[in-house]
């Protein structure tokens, strides 16, 4: 039996809690829950309610009920996808990446079932310029996480354990 590896669960549920903490203040206690609400906190970062009907950079708008549904169930598989590779994974930062992917994936596809739409509200600007759209807890931890696994699958080499062979580790010096 696979021991379990507690560092992917214990930060897909803190990035969940926190995602829906956060989501819960911006539309309750501080009323920013209608489009056009905003309450600026500094020259260049803004708290905005965006309805997002759509997945990653309100690409693909779920506009109907039955997208609204066919979004839940692709993201629904991927959140699978990423549990099942979490729990297989044997890095410990592989594990805080994939759940930091797998708490906002949850995350969303949770205001997705109750709303029909992900609500964002982080709005950072510098002038007119906006980097990037208006995105919520959830959304920085899933950009994050892949962030982290592309740069430790393209920069990172990890040594084989012992009595694993590994043709990418460096060969001895062969002219000794």
């Amino acid at each position: 039996m696979k021991s379990l590896r507690p560092a992917g669960f214990v930060t897909a549920i803190i990035v969940f809690l926190v995602d829906q903490l956060a989501k819960h203040m911006i539309t309750g206690p501080l009323g920013i829950n209608h489009l056009g609400a905003v309450r600026e906190i500094t020259s260049f970062f803004q708290l905005r309610f965006v309805p997002n009907i759509g997945v990653s950079l309100g690409l693909f708008p779920a506009d109907s009920e039955m997208m609204r549904w066919g979004l839940v169930v692709l993201t629904g598989a991927i959140a699978l996808g990423v549990l099942i590779w979490m729990t297989r994974e044997k890095s410990r930062q592989d594990q805080v990446a994939l759940g930091l992917v797998l708490g906002g994936a949850i995350g969303n596809i949770l205001d997705r079932v109750r709303f029909g739409y992900v609500v964002d509200f982080a709005d950072l600007h510098f002038g007119e310029w906006r980097p990037f759209l208006v995105f919520n807890v959830a959304d920085a931890a899933i950009t994050i996480g892949v962030l982290v696994l592309l740069a430790r699958a393209l920069l990172v080499r990890d040594k084989p354990g012992k009595g694993q062979n590994d043709e990418r580790a460096p060969v001895e010096n062969l002219n000794a």
